[in-house]
Formats: C-alpha cells, sequence, structure tokens
C-alpha cells in the first residue's frame, strides 16, 4: 500500500521532495493527473504533481519534508533561475513552473546517462510542441492570407515549420547554450546540431503552451514567426519559403528540358565535432553551384539554393542542355 505525502502543481517541488526522500533511504515515486489537451482552446487548469510512499515509511516522510522542503524548494529554484532564466528574457517569457523549461531542455542523452531514472526527456514535449506549433501557424496563416489557396498556404507552413527554419530560430535565441546534453552528445557537437536545436525548440514551445496556455503560446510563436509570414507582404513569393532548394532545381532544370543535378561531395574539414562539408552541383559536366554545410544533406541544399541563384542570375552554360524544347 501507499500514501501520499505531498502534491503541487510545480513539477519542481515534486522532484525536489522525492529527491530528499531517497537520500534518507525512503522510496518515493513522483505520479501526476493528465496534462492538459491542445482543445479545447483556453487552459483552464494545471498539472498536478504528487509524491508518494509506502504507508510504512508515510510518518517519516511527512516529517522530513516538514523539516526540509523550504529550504530545499528555494535553493533548487534559484539554481534554476540562474542557469535558464537568461533564456527567459530572450523569448520574452517567464514561467511559473521553471521545472517545465528545465524539461524541455532535456535531451534523451542527458537522460540516459543518469543512472537514478528520475531524469526526463523532452520527447512527449517535442510531440505537443509540434501539434500546438501546427495549430498556430496553420491559424496565422488562415487570418492572413484568407484568399491564397490551400496548397499556398500549406506549402509556406511546411516550410516555416521545417527542421531547417526551426533551427534557425533556435539559433536566434541561442537555445543550444541551454540544452542539457550528455556528456557524448556534448563531445559530438550537440549543441549546433540542427535536429537538436529543432526538437528542443519543440520542446520549449509546449513547455509555455503547458505553463501559460495557448495565449502565452501564440504570442511566442508569432513572435517568431511574423517576421517570416511577413517578409514579403501580401506578396509573398512561397519560393522566398522554400527549403527543398534540391527539389525546385531538378523541376526548374526538368521543366526546360535540362539533365539531372548531380551532388559531388568535394570536400571535408574540421574535427569530429565539427565538421563541415564542401558539395558541387555538377550539370551537363558543368558545375553551376557549390557551397558547404555541417551534414552532407545540409550542404547539398545550400548547393542547390547557390545554382537556383546562379540560373537565374546568369544563362546557362552551353554544355547544359537546357533549351532543346
Amino acid at each position: 500500500m501507499s500514501a501520499e505525502v505531498f502534491r503541487s502543481h510545480l513539477s519542481i517541488e515534486a522532484e525536489i521532495v522525492r529527491g530528499l526522500l531517497d537520500a534518507h533511504n525512503i522510496q518515493a515515486r513522483v505520479s501526476s493527473t493528465l496534462a492538459p489537451g491542445l482543445f479545447p482552446l483556453r487552459f483552464g487548469g494545471q498539472a498536478e504533481f504528487r509524491v508518494s510512499v509506502r504507508t510504512p515509511n508515510q510518518a517519516r516522510a511527512e516529517a522530513l519534508i516538514a523539516s526540509h522542503l523550504d529550504e530545499a524548494a528555494a535553493g533548487e529554484v534559484r539554481r534554476l533561475s540562474e542557469t535558464v532564466g537568461p533564456l527567459e528574457e530572450r523569448i520574452g517569457y517567464h514561467f511559473r513552473d521553471l521545472g517545465l523549461l528545465e524539461h524541455a531542455l532535456t535531451h534523451r542523452s542527458r537522460a540516459h546517462e543518469d543512472a537514478s531514472g528520475g531524469v526526463v526527456d523532452n520527447e512527449s514535449l517535442e510531440f505537443l510542441g509540434d501539434a500546438v506549433l501546427g495549430f498556430v501557424v496553420s491559424d496565422i496563416l488562415f487570418q492572413r492570407f484568407p484568399t491564397h489557396s490551400e496548397g499556398y498556404k500549406s506549402k509556406i507552413k511546411a516550410s516555416i515549420v521545417s527542421t531547417m527554419s526551426l533551427a534557425r530560430l533556435a539559433v536566434a535565441i541561442d537555445l543550444g547554450s541551454f540544452v542539457l546534453l550528455g556528456r557524448g552528445e556534448e563531445k559530438t557537437g550537440g549543441r549546433s546540431k540542427d535536429a537538436i536545436l529543432a526538437d528542443s525548440f519543440e520542446a520549449l514551445i509546449a513547455a509555455v503552451y503547458l505553463d501559460g496556455g495557448v495565449d502565452a503560446a501564440r504570442a511566442f510563436i508569432a513572435s517568431c514567426f511574423d517576421p517570416l509570414i511577413d517578409s514579403g507582404g501580401d506578396q509573398v513569393a512561397e519560393a522566398s519559403f522554400t527549403e527543398d532548394w534540391k527539389s525546385e532545381l531538378q523541376e526548374r532544370l526538368q521543366a526546360v528540358g535540362g539533365g539531372l543535378p548531380e551532388y559531388q561531395l568535394t570536400a571535408i574539414e574540421g574535427p569530429d565535432h565539427r565538421r563541415r562539408f564542401d558539395v558541387e552541383v555538377i550539370v551537363g559536366g558543368v558545375s553551376i553551384g557549390r557551397a558547404q554545410g555541417r551534414s552532407k544533406k545540409g550542404a547539398q541544399q545550400q548547393a542547390a539554393r547557390a545554382a537556383l541563384a546562379h540560373l537565374k542570375r546568369d544563362p546557362p552554360p552551353a554544355s547544359v542542355d537546357l533549351d532543346n524544347s
């Protein structure tokens, strides 16, 4: 049988209590009520965290909590505030529960290296953040471009919520400096990996949503994405949001009867944890674009973008048959 000895709306406090009891050889378990769903849109309640112990340990646990909680909680909140507080300033949102922010920043590599099992990674928050982001961006596009086609809005949405776009937004707030990584991921340059940055950004959106509701999440998302959406006003060009430059280049070449582009890796530079890849785009034996990136795929995308710019700026090389129609 188990007995509940503590409950709180703050995950920080619940984890502090669990750690305190474990330190005194009292096994404790933290459980919570279900987090609120995405709908209804108005965020009405908060998750509640509960700490339970085996019934024979109840009296001792309650005495320990009463004598230590205030001092321990204050110290933990101060530690978190010093660690992640600067990020709150950058995103313009202050958390009621800093534990949610810490959870959003915890990569699975950190959780896997924690022998106690008390560290939870941010993958569930990534899932929720992706849903919140998709809904809010769709609503913004619906309001902003009421006369544009569904395909137009879908293409813009897919581009601005892409991994590359989210990673750039994460870099803009220096999110990588705050992500909690395991030692192995740290050594391999995890703070600058697009996938980790994008996933952490989605988890951050979920944390804002859970802490402050949909209005707070919408305000944060709008502050990040409005510049992308508004960059071209009502005359936004679809190409300006396109991140799949390889597909666009291939479509462009096929439309005018050109050959398929070939991507050649020309160089690899830098140490293992900060590799840079040089890629060149070849069409009909002629180089029409080259670029560098932190991954082969990223370098290929940027090389394709350079090739597109070249084709728009200069006539195609004579050896590239782009006009046999």
